[in-house]
């Protein structure tokens, strides 16, 4: 029973990192929380930090996978003499208290699952950087920008699509951009806003 006055335990999150030197970016962190909130930086002093969330299906998926992990009480990396992919680290916070495990390559199937949902993560908000930049600062480019989205989407490797919407809506409404690039701007957001429910794909 808590004692009158003790402060409740916060709501666990978990903050994953990946260092990597000659990659681009070398370095990203996502802060992940238990309600799918997350705020994702590319450099330990990001002054911009991008600030996303995916759905709760999603969240308790990524906390199932932390919890089969026991919350990354036990060692991950493999041992094996493999090529340098980067040093990950899964960092379990809560209530002041943390613990984490790092690991270059990981056998173990949860950990690669777990990896695969922050790896999508990074890769949809480097695209939304990519997006961002063509809609805002090339025009022309816009297209290309939007046809890797395209991919990415068709793939299953985006997540957090609504965050995408404004800069979509923006080339929608601009005559300014390439026809080709307002039609699939279009077909995009209309498959963020109302997507095919599993099992009815064909």
């Amino acid at each position: 029973m808590l004692a009158f006055g003790a402060p409740l335990l916060a709501e666990p999150r978990i903050v994953y990192s990946k260092v990597f030197p000659g990659s681009v970016p070398p370095w990203v962190q996502i802060a992940f929380e238990r309600d799918g909130k997350a705020v994702y930086k590319e450099s330990p002093d990001d002054e911009q930090p991008l600030k996303f969330a995916l759905d709760k299906e999603s969240a308790d998926k990524i906390y199932a996978l932390a919890d089969k992990l026991e919350r990354f009480k036990t060692p991950l990396e493999s041992g094996l003499k493999v090529a340098n992919m980067g040093m990950k680290t899964f960092r379990w916070e809560e209530g002041g208290e943390s613990r984490e495990v790092k690991f270059n390559y990981s056998q173990d199937e949860t950990a690669r699952q777990l990896l695969d949902w922050f790896e999508k993560m990074t890769e949809s908000e480097q695209l939304l950087i990519s997006v961002e930049r063509s809609v805002r600062y090339d025009k022309l480019g816009a297209n290309k920008a939007l046809l890797q989205l395209q991919a990415a989407m068709e793939k299953g490797r985006l997540v957090g699509g609504a965050q995408f919407l404004p800069m979509l809506d923006r080339v929608i409404k601009n005559d300014s951009f390439l026809n080709m690039a307002r039609d699939r701007a279009s077909a995009l957001a209309e498959a963020i806003r109302n997507p095919v429910p599993k099992g009815a794909q064909q």
